[in-house]
Order: C-alpha cells, then structure tokens, then sequence
C-alpha cells in the first residue's frame, strides 16, 4: 500500500526478484570455455550442430566464440567443423594425450628403425582429416619436409596419411568425400579414382608410398600398425632424399617396425 513522505505519496513495490532474476547467465568467457571442454573431448573434427548440442548454446552464439576462438589459435576449422587449435593442444598437451598407446611400448621400436635406416622416422596418427607426427627421430643431416614447422600433413599425399586411409573405413568416406585433393607438387594424386587405387595397392602390399607428392626432393615409406581390435592405430613412416632412397629396402625395415608394435600392443 502506499505510503506518505513529506507530501508525497510513494508506492511501495514488492521487490523481490522473479523466480530466474536472480540467475546469473553465462557470460562470454563461460561459454567460451565450454566450447574448448566439448572440442578437447572430441577425438574427430565436431560440427557446429554437435556442438551446439553438447553445450547447449545457440548456433549464432556457438559461431561466433568459435570465430573469436579460431582467430586466437585456441580452435580451428577442418572443412565445416571444429578441432583444437595449436596453441589449445599445447596449453593442454592434447597431441600427447591423443597418440594411441604409450611412448614406452612404440619409442624402443622407433629407435631401431632409425638405427636400420639412418633416415627420418615419423610416427603419426589421425588428426581430423590430416595426418598428425607425434614422434619424430631424426639426426644432423635429415631431409627438410614442408610438415617441419606444424607436424601435419594431408593424409592424400604422404605416406602415413595413406597407410591411415588405407585401413580407417571412416576416415576413407569422410577424405573421399571431398572428390579431389590439393596439388602440393607436380606429383600429387589428385583426383578421386587415383587415390582410390593408390590405397587398394597399399591394402595389398601392406605398405603406402609418397614420392615426392608432398614436398619435393622427399620419398616416404609407411606401415599401419594395429591394435588388439584389428583397428588401426597409428602409421610408421620413414622419409629420405627422393635421389637416393632405397625404397625397397627401406619398406621391409618399416612393415617389420609396424607389425612389431603391433605385437607390442596386442601382447599389452
């Protein structure tokens, strides 16, 4: 009821707060870490629908952190969805997190294959839809590559990203999808039927090439490996001058590297 103050007649109001006055909504900085958790969670690239669901935000929201978050490196876009950001991965040390096994069952087997060959050793796995180095052993005179500075490459033109292809059935669709491939030099397989029989030969003979496809000047070699399931689980690759590569020789170290981490896995 109202009440009188110095002539005044002033309306008291009931002021307590609606039922969700009180309720704080999320800010931009919430939100945003919400769509970090969701992307570290995901072991494939995530759409924005995918992530829209998993945290519940609008898509006009989602879509415009995500802009903010792939600008600052803290997510980036692969085709029409989402992955990680570089420096995501290193803040949280998602690279590590993500290479399948431990270091302690692959790095003996990854030493001797660098004893063997005296060549660059890569050990890569699949990351979104290219292919990610998580190992690397090399000595004073290695062969220079174009993945040097990012540790990535595209998965139609290296060695591990075929031996990956090869044996991923989901990651084959999701790769073939796109009907044709960036040309990174006058050798790369573009076309959709040209790698299709380039991973059938790999599928036969157990061992994927790349000569000079990606970089020029570099030949590579690579195996899958497998885990207990039969699913594979990583590639094993080896990179040399393409002038002086022994490929033939150099395959036999890499399948027999492959199928002993393999055994590794199984027998672990």
């Amino acid at each position: 009821m109202p009440t009188e103050t110095a002539g005044q007649v002033i309306p008291v109001t009931d002021e307590r707060p609606a039922p969700d006055q009180g309720r704080s909504q999320p800010g931009s900085l919430e939100r945003g870490i919400d769509l970090l958790l969701a992307l570290s969670a995901a072991s494939r690239p995530v759409t924005l629908s995918q992530l829209c669901r998993s945290t519940g935000l609008p898509k006009s929201t989602a879509h415009r952190i995500l802009g903010v978050l792939c600008s600052r490196e803290l997510a980036r876009r692969v085709g029409s969805a989402y992955l990680p950001g570089e420096l995501l991965e290193s803040m949280a040390g998602i690279t590590r997190a993500r290479v399948p096994g431990t270091r302690t069952v692959v790095l003996p087997y990854l030493l001797h294959l660098y004893e063997t060959t005296r060549q660059t050793v890569n050990l890569a796995v699949p990351w979104g839809l290219e292919a990610r180095y998580v190992e690397r052993l090399y000595g004073h005179d290695r062969v220079r590559s174009r993945s040097d500075d990012s540790d990535r490459a595209p998965l139609h033109c290296t060695a591990t990203g075929k031996a990956l292809l090869a044996y991923d059935p989901r990651l084959r669709r999701e790769v073939l999808a796109r009907g044709s491939f960036e040309r990174m030099t006058r050798r790369t397989i573009t076309t959709l039927a040209g790698l299709e029989r380039e991973l059938a030969q790999v599928r036969r003979h157990g061992v994927a090439y790349s000569q000079e496809e990606f970089t020029e000047g570099v030949a590579c070699v690579a195996a899958p490996v497998f885990g207990p399931c039969g699913r594979i689980r990583m590639a094993v690759g080896v990179a040399a001058p393409a002038h002086a590569a022994p490929l033939a020789k150099l395959s036999i170290s890499v399948r027999g590297a492959a199928q002993a981490i393999s055994a590794a896995f199984l027998g672990g």
